[in-house]
Protein backbone atom coordinates (compact mmCIF):
# COMPACT_ATOMS: atom_id res chain seq x y z
CA UNK A 1 0.00 0.00 0.00
CA UNK A 2 1.14 3.47 -1.02
CA UNK A 3 1.07 4.42 2.88
CA UNK A 4 3.35 2.05 4.05
CA UNK A 5 5.91 3.65 2.15
CA UNK A 6 6.76 7.16 3.42
CA UNK A 7 7.88 6.80 7.42
CA UNK A 8 9.76 9.99 8.45
CA UNK A 9 8.93 11.89 5.72
CA UNK A 10 5.51 11.74 6.61
CA UNK A 11 5.96 13.26 9.75
CA UNK A 12 9.12 15.25 9.47
CA UNK A 13 8.33 17.58 6.02
CA UNK A 14 5.30 19.65 5.51
CA UNK A 15 4.23 20.78 2.08
CA UNK A 16 1.40 22.72 2.90
CA UNK A 17 1.72 25.32 5.23
CA UNK A 18 -1.90 24.47 6.80
CA UNK A 19 -1.18 21.01 7.29
CA UNK A 20 1.62 22.66 9.24
CA UNK A 21 -0.34 25.11 11.56
CA UNK A 22 -2.40 23.41 14.49
CA UNK A 23 -3.91 25.51 16.89
CA UNK A 24 -5.45 22.06 19.01
CA UNK A 25 -3.51 24.23 21.65
CA UNK A 26 -4.25 27.80 21.77
CA UNK A 27 -1.13 30.18 22.79
CA UNK A 28 -1.91 32.84 24.92
CA UNK A 29 0.82 35.01 22.86
CA UNK A 30 -0.85 34.03 19.48
CA UNK A 31 -4.59 33.62 19.69
CA UNK A 32 -5.67 33.73 15.79
CA UNK A 33 -6.46 30.90 13.45
CA UNK A 34 -4.75 29.92 10.30
CA UNK A 35 -5.82 30.74 7.04
CA UNK A 36 -7.51 27.33 5.14
CA UNK A 37 -5.01 27.11 2.50
CA UNK A 38 -1.20 28.82 2.37
CA UNK A 39 1.05 28.20 -0.59
CA UNK A 40 4.49 27.76 0.63
CA UNK A 41 5.44 30.04 -2.49
CA UNK A 42 3.33 32.38 -1.26
CA UNK A 43 3.97 32.68 2.46
CA UNK A 44 7.00 33.45 3.90
CA UNK A 45 6.80 37.28 3.22
CA UNK A 46 6.30 39.26 6.60
CA UNK A 47 7.22 38.85 10.24
CA UNK A 48 3.22 37.62 10.95
CA UNK A 49 3.92 34.74 8.31
CA UNK A 50 6.99 33.73 10.48
CA UNK A 51 4.92 34.51 13.97
CA UNK A 52 1.77 32.52 12.70
CA UNK A 53 4.53 29.59 11.46
CA UNK A 54 5.98 29.64 15.07
CA UNK A 55 3.04 28.94 16.42
CA UNK A 56 2.40 25.91 14.36
CA UNK A 57 6.30 24.79 15.89
CA UNK A 58 4.72 25.37 19.32
CA UNK A 59 1.64 23.77 19.00
CA UNK A 60 0.59 20.79 20.94
CA UNK A 61 -0.86 17.24 19.58
CA UNK A 62 -5.14 17.71 18.24
CA UNK A 63 -6.20 14.31 19.34
CA UNK A 64 -6.26 11.49 22.06
CA UNK A 65 -4.31 9.31 19.47
CA UNK A 66 -1.65 11.51 19.01
CA UNK A 67 0.94 11.34 21.98
CA UNK A 68 2.70 14.36 23.04
CA UNK A 69 5.33 14.38 25.49
CA UNK A 70 4.09 18.30 26.37
CA UNK A 71 0.79 17.43 26.50
CA UNK A 72 -0.95 17.79 29.39
CA UNK A 73 -2.47 14.08 29.24
CA UNK A 74 1.07 12.45 28.83
CA UNK A 75 2.68 14.04 31.32
CA UNK A 76 -0.62 13.11 33.82
CA UNK A 77 -0.22 9.20 32.67
CA UNK A 78 3.53 9.43 32.44
CA UNK A 79 2.56 8.97 36.77
CA UNK A 80 1.85 5.58 35.61
CA UNK A 81 4.92 3.86 34.43
CA UNK A 82 6.63 5.17 37.87
CA UNK A 83 5.93 4.42 41.52
CA UNK A 84 3.44 7.02 42.15
CA UNK A 85 0.19 6.08 40.76
CA UNK A 86 -1.87 3.59 38.76
CA UNK A 87 -4.22 3.04 35.78
CA UNK A 88 -6.48 -0.24 34.83
CA UNK A 89 -4.38 -3.43 34.42
CA UNK A 90 -4.11 -4.83 30.92
CA UNK A 91 -3.94 -1.67 29.10
CA UNK A 92 -1.09 -0.43 26.57
CA UNK A 93 0.47 1.78 29.44
CA UNK A 94 0.57 -1.01 31.60
CA UNK A 95 2.86 -2.69 29.69
CA UNK A 96 5.80 -0.13 30.10
CA UNK A 97 6.57 -1.81 33.09
CA UNK A 98 4.81 -5.49 33.41
CA UNK A 99 7.18 -7.18 31.29
CA UNK A 100 5.14 -7.48 28.30
CA UNK A 101 5.87 -4.26 26.45
CA UNK A 102 6.49 -5.02 22.68
CA UNK A 103 7.01 -2.89 19.06
CA UNK A 104 3.28 -2.76 18.82
CA UNK A 105 2.39 -0.67 21.57
CA UNK A 106 0.10 1.55 20.21
CA UNK A 107 1.03 4.92 22.51
CA UNK A 108 5.00 4.38 21.69
CA UNK A 109 3.71 4.41 18.18
CA UNK A 110 2.19 7.49 18.48
CA UNK A 111 4.54 8.35 20.47
CA UNK A 112 7.54 8.32 17.81
CA UNK A 113 5.27 9.87 15.26
CA UNK A 114 4.11 12.77 16.67
CA UNK A 115 7.69 13.93 17.65
CA UNK A 116 8.79 13.97 14.39
CA UNK A 117 5.97 15.62 13.88
CA UNK A 118 7.13 18.09 16.16
CA UNK A 119 10.40 18.20 14.69
CA UNK A 120 9.40 18.28 11.39
CA UNK A 121 7.62 21.68 12.21
CA UNK A 122 10.59 23.15 13.67
CA UNK A 123 12.98 21.81 10.73
CA UNK A 124 10.54 23.30 8.49
CA UNK A 125 10.25 26.13 9.63
CA UNK A 126 14.08 27.16 10.21
CA UNK A 127 14.59 25.79 6.58
CA UNK A 128 12.17 29.02 4.67
CA UNK A 129 12.45 31.65 8.13
CA UNK A 130 15.33 33.25 6.30
CA UNK A 131 13.27 34.03 2.98
CA UNK A 132 11.18 36.52 5.61
CA UNK A 133 12.38 40.05 5.41
CA UNK A 134 12.08 41.12 9.09
CA UNK A 135 14.28 42.63 12.14
CA UNK A 136 17.59 40.33 12.47
CA UNK A 137 16.72 39.90 16.32
CA UNK A 138 13.27 39.18 16.09
CA UNK A 139 14.42 36.35 13.38
CA UNK A 140 17.00 35.08 15.53
CA UNK A 141 15.18 34.45 18.87
CA UNK A 142 12.44 33.20 16.18
CA UNK A 143 15.21 30.26 14.86
CA UNK A 144 15.89 29.79 18.55
CA UNK A 145 12.79 29.01 19.84
CA UNK A 146 12.35 26.67 17.11
CA UNK A 147 15.77 24.97 18.29
CA UNK A 148 14.42 24.84 21.22
CA UNK A 149 11.61 22.87 20.16
CA UNK A 150 13.52 20.37 18.42
CA UNK A 151 16.29 20.02 20.90
CA UNK A 152 13.45 19.38 23.94
CA UNK A 153 11.78 16.69 21.75
CA UNK A 154 15.35 14.80 21.25
CA UNK A 155 15.43 14.91 24.77
CA UNK A 156 13.03 12.89 25.35
CA UNK A 157 13.72 10.82 22.42
CA UNK A 158 17.10 10.30 23.75
CA UNK A 159 15.72 8.80 27.13
CA UNK A 160 12.84 6.80 25.61
CA UNK A 161 14.75 4.89 22.90
CA UNK A 162 18.20 5.91 22.84
CA UNK A 163 19.61 5.79 19.22
CA UNK A 164 17.13 7.72 17.23
CA UNK A 165 17.36 9.04 13.28
CA UNK A 166 18.75 12.67 14.16
CA UNK A 167 16.87 14.40 11.28
CA UNK A 168 17.82 18.07 11.42
CA UNK A 169 16.28 19.24 7.54
CA UNK A 170 13.29 18.59 5.75
CA UNK A 171 13.97 15.13 4.54
CA UNK A 172 12.57 13.87 0.68
CA UNK A 173 10.71 10.49 0.78
CA UNK A 174 13.73 8.09 -0.18
CA UNK A 175 15.90 9.80 2.31
CA UNK A 176 13.27 9.61 4.96
CA UNK A 177 12.69 5.57 4.35
CA UNK A 178 16.16 4.78 4.48
CA UNK A 179 17.20 6.92 7.81
CA UNK A 180 19.37 5.24 10.25
CA UNK A 181 19.60 5.61 14.51
CA UNK A 182 22.00 8.18 15.17
CA UNK A 183 24.61 7.28 18.64
CA UNK A 184 22.81 8.45 21.68
CA UNK A 185 25.81 9.78 22.44
CA UNK A 186 25.36 12.07 19.00
CA UNK A 187 22.03 13.24 19.93
CA UNK A 188 22.84 14.32 23.90
CA UNK A 189 25.72 16.49 21.88
CA UNK A 190 23.38 17.88 19.64
CA UNK A 191 20.73 18.40 22.35
CA UNK A 192 23.52 20.05 24.53
CA UNK A 193 24.80 22.13 21.28
CA UNK A 194 21.79 23.47 20.54
CA UNK A 195 20.49 24.35 24.42
CA UNK A 196 23.38 26.52 24.86
CA UNK A 197 23.21 28.05 21.75
CA UNK A 198 19.37 29.24 22.05
CA UNK A 199 19.81 30.09 25.79
CA UNK A 200 22.54 32.60 24.19
CA UNK A 201 19.88 34.40 22.15
CA UNK A 202 16.39 33.66 23.88
CA UNK A 203 15.76 36.77 26.33
CA UNK A 204 15.61 35.98 30.35
CA UNK A 205 11.77 36.91 30.41
CA UNK A 206 8.56 37.51 28.39
CA UNK A 207 5.83 40.04 28.58
CA UNK A 208 2.66 38.69 29.27
CA UNK A 209 1.29 38.83 25.70
CA UNK A 210 4.50 36.57 25.18
CA UNK A 211 3.61 33.99 27.96
CA UNK A 212 4.54 30.59 26.80
CA UNK A 213 7.23 31.25 24.78
CA UNK A 214 10.84 29.94 25.34
CA UNK A 215 13.22 31.68 27.60
CA UNK A 216 16.87 31.50 28.36
CA UNK A 217 15.76 29.95 31.43
CA UNK A 218 13.70 27.19 30.01
CA UNK A 219 16.62 26.42 27.79
CA UNK A 220 19.24 26.09 30.34
CA UNK A 221 16.64 24.12 32.31
CA UNK A 222 16.20 21.37 29.93
CA UNK A 223 20.47 21.72 29.13
CA UNK A 224 20.52 20.70 32.77
CA UNK A 225 17.89 17.89 32.31
CA UNK A 226 19.91 16.61 29.59
CA UNK A 227 23.29 16.86 31.47
CA UNK A 228 21.89 15.05 34.47
CA UNK A 229 20.51 12.59 32.52
CA UNK A 230 24.71 12.20 30.94
CA UNK A 231 25.89 11.95 34.27
CA UNK A 232 27.81 15.27 33.53
CA UNK A 233 27.07 16.17 37.01
CA UNK A 234 29.54 19.49 37.27
CA UNK A 235 28.47 20.82 34.02
CA UNK A 236 24.69 20.13 35.50
CA UNK A 237 25.40 22.36 38.84
CA UNK A 238 26.49 24.93 36.60
CA UNK A 239 24.12 25.07 34.07
CA UNK A 240 21.63 25.29 37.15
CA UNK A 241 23.02 27.75 38.97
CA UNK A 242 23.18 29.85 36.16
CA UNK A 243 19.03 29.74 35.99
CA UNK A 244 19.58 30.66 40.03
CA UNK A 245 21.86 33.42 39.00
CA UNK A 246 19.27 34.97 36.60
CA UNK A 247 17.14 36.25 39.90
CA UNK A 248 14.28 35.86 37.47
CA UNK A 249 12.17 32.91 39.38
CA UNK A 250 11.04 32.77 42.70
CA UNK A 251 9.08 30.11 44.45
CA UNK A 252 5.43 30.09 44.87
CA UNK A 253 4.32 30.65 48.36
CA UNK A 254 0.62 28.78 47.93
CA UNK A 255 1.87 25.33 47.00
CA UNK A 256 -1.44 24.18 45.80
CA UNK A 257 -2.32 27.04 43.64
CA UNK A 258 0.99 25.81 41.18
CA UNK A 259 -1.69 23.79 39.38
CA UNK A 260 -5.02 25.34 38.71
CA UNK A 261 -6.08 28.20 36.35
CA UNK A 262 -4.67 31.50 37.72
CA UNK A 263 -1.30 29.86 37.69
CA UNK A 264 0.13 31.40 34.67
CA UNK A 265 1.37 34.39 36.27
CA UNK A 266 3.44 32.27 38.58
CA UNK A 267 7.32 33.28 39.14
CA UNK A 268 8.06 29.61 39.76
CA UNK A 269 7.00 28.62 36.48
CA UNK A 270 10.25 28.11 34.54
CA UNK A 271 8.64 26.38 31.27
CA UNK A 272 4.69 25.70 30.82
CA UNK A 273 2.17 25.10 28.10
CA UNK A 274 -0.99 26.91 28.64
CA UNK A 275 -3.92 26.09 28.04
CA UNK A 276 -7.61 28.27 27.00
CA UNK A 277 -10.18 28.29 28.87
CA UNK A 278 -13.44 26.91 26.75
CA UNK A 279 -10.93 25.23 24.28
CA UNK A 280 -12.68 22.13 23.15
CA UNK A 281 -11.46 19.10 20.57
CA UNK A 282 -8.17 18.33 21.79
CA UNK A 283 -7.05 15.82 24.75
CA UNK A 284 -5.18 18.02 27.02
CA UNK A 285 -7.57 20.15 27.86
CA UNK A 286 -9.77 16.74 29.51
CA UNK A 287 -6.81 15.80 31.76
CA UNK A 288 -9.29 17.49 34.44
CA UNK A 289 -11.85 15.09 33.38
CA UNK A 290 -9.82 12.47 33.43
CA UNK A 291 -8.76 12.89 36.93
CA UNK A 292 -11.65 14.43 38.77
CA UNK A 293 -13.87 12.32 41.05
CA UNK A 294 -17.01 11.37 39.41
CA UNK A 295 -18.32 13.57 42.52
CA UNK A 296 -16.64 16.67 40.59
CA UNK A 297 -17.84 15.42 36.95
CA UNK A 298 -14.85 13.21 35.99
CA UNK A 299 -14.06 9.47 36.00
CA UNK A 300 -10.62 9.07 38.41
CA UNK A 301 -9.17 7.42 35.10
CA UNK A 302 -5.99 7.69 37.73
CA UNK A 303 -4.91 7.01 40.88
CA UNK A 304 -1.47 7.69 43.13
CA UNK A 305 -0.58 4.67 44.74
CA UNK A 306 0.03 3.53 48.46
CA UNK A 307 3.94 3.45 48.11
CA UNK A 308 3.77 7.69 47.03
CA UNK A 309 0.94 8.10 50.13
CA UNK A 310 3.64 5.91 52.63
CA UNK A 311 6.33 8.74 51.55
CA UNK A 312 5.43 11.42 52.44
CA UNK A 313 7.05 12.40 56.13
CA UNK A 314 5.49 13.99 59.09
CA UNK A 315 5.73 17.48 60.11
CA UNK A 316 8.71 16.53 62.13
CA UNK A 317 10.62 15.76 59.43
CA UNK A 318 10.64 12.04 59.58
CA UNK A 319 9.19 8.96 57.57
CA UNK A 320 6.55 7.28 58.57
CA UNK A 321 8.76 4.36 60.33
CA UNK A 322 10.42 7.01 62.37
CA UNK A 323 8.14 9.02 63.44
CA UNK A 324 6.23 9.20 66.79
CA UNK A 325 3.36 11.30 65.56
CA UNK A 326 2.67 9.09 63.07
CA UNK A 327 -0.54 6.20 64.20
CA UNK A 328 -1.28 3.68 61.65
CA UNK A 329 -4.82 3.61 62.69
CA UNK A 330 -5.48 7.63 62.03
CA UNK A 331 -2.49 8.30 59.41
CA UNK A 332 -3.28 11.66 58.34
CA UNK A 333 -4.76 13.25 61.20
CA UNK A 334 -5.03 12.95 65.38
CA UNK A 335 -6.72 15.29 68.23
CA UNK A 336 -7.78 17.71 65.03
CA UNK A 337 -4.18 18.12 64.16
CA UNK A 338 -2.83 17.16 60.63
CA UNK A 339 0.84 15.78 61.44
CA UNK A 340 1.99 14.94 57.64
CA UNK A 341 3.61 17.07 55.05
CA UNK A 342 1.34 19.64 53.91
CA UNK A 343 2.27 19.07 50.42
CA UNK A 344 0.05 15.38 51.03
CA UNK A 345 -3.42 16.99 51.47
CA UNK A 346 -2.91 19.21 48.61
CA UNK A 347 -1.81 16.47 46.14
CA UNK A 348 -3.62 13.51 47.07
CA UNK A 349 -7.19 12.92 47.93
CA UNK A 350 -7.24 10.48 50.71
CA UNK A 351 -10.19 8.06 51.25
CA UNK A 352 -12.57 8.45 54.08
CA UNK A 353 -10.79 11.93 55.25
CA UNK A 354 -10.67 14.44 51.94
CA UNK A 355 -13.93 16.40 51.85
CA UNK A 356 -14.65 18.30 48.91
CA UNK A 357 -17.77 20.62 47.96
CA UNK A 358 -19.18 19.00 51.88
CA UNK A 359 -18.84 15.31 50.64
CA UNK A 360 -16.39 12.87 52.12
CA UNK A 361 -14.40 11.12 49.77
CA UNK A 362 -14.92 7.29 49.71
CA UNK A 363 -14.00 4.76 47.53
CA UNK A 364 -14.18 1.49 49.86
CA UNK A 365 -15.18 -1.52 47.46
CA UNK A 366 -17.91 -1.94 50.49
CA UNK A 367 -19.51 1.30 50.59
CA UNK A 368 -22.63 1.73 48.91
CA UNK A 369 -22.57 5.67 49.15
CA UNK A 370 -19.01 5.92 48.06
CA UNK A 371 -18.62 8.58 45.21
CA UNK A 372 -16.10 6.12 43.24
CA UNK A 373 -15.59 2.47 43.49
CA UNK A 374 -12.29 0.58 43.57
CA UNK A 375 -11.19 -0.85 40.83
CA UNK A 376 -13.46 0.20 38.26
CA UNK A 377 -13.01 4.25 39.39
CA UNK A 378 -10.35 5.50 41.60
CA UNK A 379 -8.15 2.96 40.85
CA UNK A 380 -6.11 2.97 43.95
CA UNK A 381 -9.02 3.97 46.45
CA UNK A 382 -6.72 7.89 46.89
CA UNK A 383 -7.69 10.49 43.77
CA UNK A 384 -5.43 13.54 42.63
CA UNK A 385 -6.04 16.80 44.63
CA UNK A 386 -2.99 18.21 42.28
CA UNK A 387 -4.65 19.68 39.59
CA UNK A 388 -7.97 19.55 40.74
CA UNK A 389 -9.56 22.78 40.93
CA UNK A 390 -12.28 22.50 43.65
CA UNK A 391 -13.90 25.42 43.09
CA UNK A 392 -14.55 25.30 39.27
CA UNK A 393 -17.97 24.29 38.04
CA UNK A 394 -17.79 24.29 33.97
CA UNK A 395 -17.20 21.72 31.86
CA UNK A 396 -13.99 19.59 32.91
CA UNK A 397 -13.70 18.59 29.79
CA UNK A 398 -12.72 22.16 28.15
CA UNK A 399 -10.75 23.40 31.76
CA UNK A 400 -7.82 26.19 30.94
CA UNK A 401 -4.87 25.72 33.07
CA UNK A 402 -0.73 26.51 32.46
CA UNK A 403 0.67 22.99 33.04
CA UNK A 404 4.03 23.54 34.82
CA UNK A 405 6.78 21.46 32.48
CA UNK A 406 10.04 22.70 34.81
CA UNK A 407 9.23 24.76 37.83
CA UNK A 408 11.91 26.34 40.15
CA UNK A 409 11.42 23.91 42.91
CA UNK A 410 12.95 21.39 40.20
CA UNK A 411 15.62 23.78 39.24
CA UNK A 412 16.99 24.11 42.92
CA UNK A 413 16.39 20.45 43.81
CA UNK A 414 18.39 19.47 40.63
CA UNK A 415 21.01 21.80 41.57
CA UNK A 416 21.80 20.23 45.16
CA UNK A 417 21.64 16.87 43.45
CA UNK A 418 24.22 17.73 40.91
CA UNK A 419 26.55 19.15 42.66
CA UNK A 420 25.99 16.13 45.49
CA UNK A 421 27.06 13.76 42.42
CA UNK A 422 29.57 16.14 41.53
CA UNK A 423 31.63 15.83 44.76
CA UNK A 424 31.13 19.36 45.49
CA UNK A 425 31.12 20.18 49.55
CA UNK A 426 27.73 20.52 50.78
CA UNK A 427 27.40 22.71 53.54
CA UNK A 428 24.65 24.08 55.24
CA UNK A 429 24.24 27.18 52.81
CA UNK A 430 23.97 24.93 50.10
CA UNK A 431 20.91 23.14 51.66
CA UNK A 432 19.01 26.03 52.98
CA UNK A 433 19.24 27.74 49.07
CA UNK A 434 18.39 24.76 47.56
CA UNK A 435 15.81 21.78 49.39
CA UNK A 436 15.36 23.83 52.50
CA UNK A 437 13.88 27.01 50.39
CA UNK A 438 11.44 24.84 48.50
CA UNK A 439 10.71 23.13 52.14
CA UNK A 440 10.05 26.55 53.89
CA UNK A 441 7.60 27.48 51.43
CA UNK A 442 4.82 28.93 53.04
CA UNK A 443 2.22 26.75 52.68
CA UNK A 444 4.34 23.93 52.96
CA UNK A 445 6.90 24.58 56.06
CA UNK A 446 8.85 21.39 56.77
CA UNK A 447 11.24 21.10 59.40
CA UNK A 448 15.02 22.00 57.39
CA UNK A 449 17.31 19.17 56.37
CA UNK A 450 20.93 19.44 57.83
CA UNK A 451 22.45 16.01 56.62
CA UNK A 452 25.81 16.54 54.93
CA UNK A 453 26.71 13.07 54.72
CA UNK A 454 26.75 12.55 50.88
CA UNK A 455 25.31 8.72 50.78
CA UNK A 456 22.76 9.95 53.40
CA UNK A 457 21.43 13.13 51.71
CA UNK A 458 21.60 10.94 48.19
CA UNK A 459 18.13 9.58 49.43
CA UNK A 460 16.67 12.74 51.33
CA UNK A 461 17.14 14.44 48.18
CA UNK A 462 15.21 11.68 46.35
CA UNK A 463 12.60 11.60 48.05
CA UNK A 464 11.91 15.02 48.37
CA UNK A 465 12.14 15.22 44.51
CA UNK A 466 9.51 12.52 44.84
CA UNK A 467 7.04 14.50 47.66
CA UNK A 468 7.69 18.16 45.87
CA UNK A 469 7.29 16.94 41.88
CA UNK A 470 4.73 14.74 42.89
CA UNK A 471 2.04 13.25 39.83
CA UNK A 472 4.00 15.93 37.63
CA UNK A 473 5.44 13.48 34.95
CA UNK A 474 8.78 13.67 36.21
CA UNK A 475 9.16 10.46 38.65
CA UNK A 476 9.78 8.20 35.83
CA UNK A 477 12.85 9.56 33.94
CA UNK A 478 14.13 9.78 37.64
CA UNK A 479 13.71 6.20 38.37
CA UNK A 480 15.39 5.24 34.78
CA UNK A 481 17.77 8.27 35.60
CA UNK A 482 19.01 6.61 38.98
CA UNK A 483 18.69 2.95 37.43
CA UNK A 484 16.33 1.87 40.24
CA UNK A 485 13.47 1.20 38.01
CA UNK A 486 13.77 -2.48 37.99
CA UNK A 487 13.92 -2.53 41.75
CA UNK A 488 11.14 -0.09 42.45
CA UNK A 489 8.83 -1.36 39.67
CA UNK A 490 9.29 -4.99 39.81
CA UNK A 491 6.80 -5.81 42.64
CA UNK A 492 3.57 -5.73 43.90
CA UNK A 493 0.99 -2.63 43.24
CA UNK A 494 -0.90 -0.99 46.55
CA UNK A 495 -3.87 0.77 47.15
CA UNK A 496 -5.54 2.30 50.04
CA UNK A 497 -5.97 0.36 53.16
CA UNK A 498 -9.45 -0.94 53.47
CA UNK A 499 -9.44 -3.44 55.99
CA UNK A 500 -7.23 -3.99 59.48
CA UNK A 501 -4.18 -6.89 58.85
CA UNK A 502 -4.07 -9.39 55.83
CA UNK A 503 -7.25 -11.56 56.50
CA UNK A 504 -10.64 -11.29 57.00
CA UNK A 505 -12.10 -8.66 55.02
CA UNK A 506 -12.64 -10.31 51.47
CA UNK A 507 -10.12 -8.71 49.52
CA UNK A 508 -6.38 -9.51 48.63
CA UNK A 509 -4.29 -7.08 50.68
CA UNK A 510 -1.06 -7.06 52.13
CA UNK A 511 -0.37 -7.21 55.32
CA UNK A 512 -0.93 -4.27 56.77
CA UNK A 513 -4.67 -4.30 54.89
CA UNK A 514 -3.98 -2.44 51.67
CA UNK A 515 -5.84 -3.35 48.25
CA UNK A 516 -3.54 -5.61 46.13
CA UNK A 517 -3.98 -3.83 42.36
CA UNK A 518 -1.34 -5.27 39.91
CA UNK A 519 1.89 -7.08 40.14
CA UNK A 520 4.79 -5.11 37.99
CA UNK A 521 7.54 -6.69 36.03
CA UNK A 522 9.62 -4.15 35.09
CA UNK A 523 13.03 -5.99 32.86
CA UNK A 524 16.15 -4.31 33.70
CA UNK A 525 18.07 -5.56 30.68
CA UNK A 526 14.73 -4.35 28.13
CA UNK A 527 12.69 -1.86 29.62
CA UNK A 528 15.11 0.78 30.23
CA UNK A 529 14.69 1.60 26.46
CA UNK A 530 11.08 2.01 24.01
CA UNK A 531 10.92 -0.62 21.53
CA UNK A 532 11.33 0.74 18.15
CA UNK A 533 7.92 1.04 16.00
CA UNK A 534 7.05 -2.19 14.42
CA UNK A 535 5.54 0.24 12.00
CA UNK A 536 8.63 1.92 11.16
CA UNK A 537 10.78 -1.17 10.68
CA UNK A 538 8.47 -2.76 7.87
CA UNK A 539 9.21 0.87 6.38
CA UNK A 540 12.58 1.19 7.29
CA UNK A 541 15.00 -1.51 6.92
CA UNK A 542 17.93 0.86 7.95
CA UNK A 543 16.12 1.11 11.38
CA UNK A 544 17.26 -1.73 14.13
CA UNK A 545 15.40 -2.62 17.26
CA UNK A 546 16.30 -2.27 20.90
CA UNK A 547 17.63 -4.92 22.78
CA UNK A 548 15.14 -7.98 24.10
CA UNK A 549 12.41 -6.79 21.49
Amino acid sequence: MRTKNISLFKYGAVLFLAMLIIFSCKRTFLDKAPYDQISNDNFWNTEDDALMALTGVYAIAATSTEQDFLSYTTIIFNEQKSDNAFETPAGVREMYVDGTDNPTNSIIGQTWKTSYVRIGRANFFLDNIDRVKMDEGKKNIMKAEARFIRAVYYFYMSQAWGDVPLVKKVLTIDEANHVSRTPKDSVVDFVLSELTDAASILPVSRPKSERGRATKGAALAFKGRMLMAAGKWADAAATYKSIMDLNTYSLEPDYAGLFVNGNQDSPEMVFAVEYLQGATGNQTSQAPYRLNPVILGGVSQIGPQNDLVDAYECTDGKSITESPLYDPQNPYEKAGVRYRDPRLYYSIMLPNYTTVRGKRYVTHPDSTNAPDKMPTYSKTGYGYMKFIDTNYTGDVKTYGVSTPIIRYAEVLLSYLESALEAGEPITQNLLDQTINAVRARPSVNMPPVTETDPVKLREIVRNERRIELALEGIRNWDLIRWHIAHINLHKNVYGAKVCEGSSGCGFQVDAEGHYFLYTRAFRENVDYLWPIPQSELDINPNLTQNPGY
